[in-house]
């Protein structure tokens, strides 16, 4: 540590009354800013200079700044083992031989930190669980690499490594400042497109973005500036609510004397605090990679302007306006949910085989053990995996009966349905999420017993409801009211954003859609082919965006985007069959 560094933080700290430790990581995060400047300034043609830069800085951070000699050890173990593994292991198994080997690591220090149990103080155990999406999905893409190309999807071709990385490129990809302790985590060969600038390559016919001087980086200052001023305004919300609403005072008597709406409303407070917290951390990280130039995403078809949107992890209006389970999840922690389902939930699942039961189970598995060990989490993976199919049963069998019969239009008590499913959607996750701000099993169990178990109360009995005949006598109501129309399940039925599932029921009927078109043109006398890479996901996006406004449902900004790994899984399934071959004419 550099000698006399703590001296301005202790000081701010018995003003504030916040840790040393928090107002060094959030120093952190707000210097990245000015450090990532300087990094894009750095000349393109130099990209060996921008990788020493940016392992100093990350080493600046970790033993300059935080003392952290355990986090280097921590780096030293978790990418000096995936790299030698990578290196020298071939085969289906090398990839989970580093899934295991650094989840293993990660989980001795989780235990090393409940064992601690002292929030003020930084611990590794949050960089490492960035560094095991980073450097799981690295053995992964050295895996890809090594087979048949004609075995990946799209998406799997693009983030295939090819060739091994030297030592500078993998350790400033390790050490990347602007993500280091809380993320956003991202693939080697985007950080490799972005060291190299290739990234920043404008297709023909786009407009070329403002760049500065004869640099290819795209200018970012407005953006992540923005970035910076709403996450400070997230921090700030924080500090504020968390004066009034903290975890503590749901265990206390006074907190008993409540009313029982008052109580809950208590909750729904302390949740949305405590999601304030993450809301300002992610956003000012994003904001970071922003200012560096990763977050670029390419040119906007629209408006024609650069869009930094690649490594986005939050989206806190779509959660805090959410009607449904599927609406709330979406918006949380995004990366970590592709990460689940690209080198989780998919790779389990057998070449040629739809992800199933298996499948879903070891991903829920994995994400609690990524997690931690406090029982709280356990509570609330385990809870909202109920929620989530009771929110699909309501979607499928009682929204429709606020849609006209074609359903596509919404009746005129449409509105009063979806009051209803905010209010029931956001008291439903302020109780399923308490255990995860509260942890201990106990305490878990009393907060949840003070506000009577409305929760599990009520998806005990929307279960019992919808196992019993009550379920059918729905359908034939809901048919014989439709009627002749026949509709089609809800787009949400087969989605759990929660454990990063694709939804790929609405993946399906788009690439239906767009193939029926296809086939129509072509007995038309056109020479239409069926689209395929960005061409194929920007086809799918705007199809699915089309089938929700026919739905009724509300598109958040964003939404109709789709992950191109996403369709390119869907792809293989759906048109390509199950050996990965295009049917013929395609």
């Amino acid at each position: 540590m550099i000698p006399g560094i703590n001296a301005p933080f202790g000081y701010v700290a018995k003003l504030t009354g916040a840790g040393v430790d928090d107002l060094k990581l959030l120093f952190s995060f707000i210097i990245s800013y000015p450090l990532a400047a300087v990094l894009k300034r750095i000349p393109d043609s130099r990209p060996n200079l921008k990788n020493i830069y940016i392992v100093s800085i990350g080493l600046f951070f970790l033993i300059g700044l935080f003392d952290l000699y355990a986090g280097i050890r921590t780096i030293l173990i978790s990418a000096g083992g995936t790299y030698v593994v990578s290196y020298y292991i071939d085969g289906t198994l090398m990839p989970w031989i580093v899934f295991v080997f650094l989840m293993g690591h990660m989980s001795s220090n989780h235990i090393i930190r409940q064992r601690l149990d002292d929030p003020s103080q930084v611990d590794i155990t949050g960089m490492q669980m960035v560094m095991i999406m980073k450097l799981s999905a690295f053995a992964w893409n050295v895996h890809d690499g090594r087979i048949k190309r004609d075995l990946l999807t799209d998406g799997q071709k693009e983030k295939a490594i090819y060739k091994m990385p030297g030592f500078l490129d993998y350790s400033a990809y390790v050490l990347f400042f602007p993500a280091l302790f809380t993320g956003p985590a991202f693939d080697f060969n985007d950080y490799k497109r972005y060291i190299e600038t290739t990234m920043f390559e404008v297709k023909k016919g786009d407009p070329a973005p403002p760049t500065r001087g004869q640099g290819r980086i795209p200018r970012s200052g407005t953006p992540a500036t923005l970035k910076l001023v709403e996450g400070l305004v997230w921090i700030l919300l924080f500090l504020q609510l968390g004066a009034y609403y903290y975890p503590g005072f749901v265990l206390t008597d006074q907190y008993w004397t409540y009313s029982f709406p008052r109580r809950v409303w208590y909750l729904y407070a302390l949740g949305f605090t405590s999601r304030l917290k993450y809301y300002g951390v992610w956003t000012l990280t994003e904001g970071g990679c922003i200012m560096s130039g990763l977050g670029y995403n390419g040119i906007d078809p629209v408006t024609k302007k650069a869009r930094w949107d690649r490594l986005n992890n939050v989206y806190p209006w779509g959660i805090e306006s959410a009607q449904n389970a599927r609406g709330y999840m979406e918006g949380w922690n995004k990366n970590t949910n592709n990460w689940l389902r690209n080198y989780v939930y998919l790779r389990v699942t057998p070449r040629g085989k739809k992800p199933g039961f298996r499948a879903t189970l070891i991903t829920f598995t994995t994400s609690a053990f990524w997690h931690g060990f406090y029982p709280g989490y356990y509570l609330t993976f385990v809870l909202g995996a109920f929620v989530q199919t009771v929110a699909k049963n309501f979607r499928r069998h009682i929204r429709p009966f606020f849609l006209k019969p074609d359903g596509k239009q919404a009746t005129k008590y449409k509105i009063y349905y979806d009051a209803a499913c905010w209010l029931i959607t956001q008291t439903a996750f302020c109780f399923v999420t308490a255990p995860f701000v509260i942890l201990g099993f106990s305490d878990s169990i009393k907060a949840w017993a003070r506000v009577y178990f409305y929760c599990i109360v009520g998806v005990a009995a929307s279960m019992a409801f919808f196992a019993s005949p009550a379920k059918v006598w729905l359908v034939k109501r809901l048919d014989k009211r439709n009627h002749p129309h026949v509709l089609n399940r809800t787009m949400s039925d087969s989605r759990m954003p929660h454990l990063g599932m694709p939804d790929t029921e609405e993946i399906d009927r788009a690439v239906d859609e767009i193939k029926a078109e296809v086939e129509e043109r072509r007995r038309r006398g056109s020479k239409v082919e069926f689209p395929s890479g960005e061409k194929l996901r920007h086809a799918i996006s705007q199809r699915v965006y089309l089938n929700r406004n026919e739905k009724g449902e509300i598109v958040a900004i964003g939404d109709n985007k789709m992950d191109l790994d996403h369709v390119s899984e869907t792809i293989n399934e759906t048109v390509m069959g199950s050996s990965g071959k295009k049917e013929r004419g395609h």
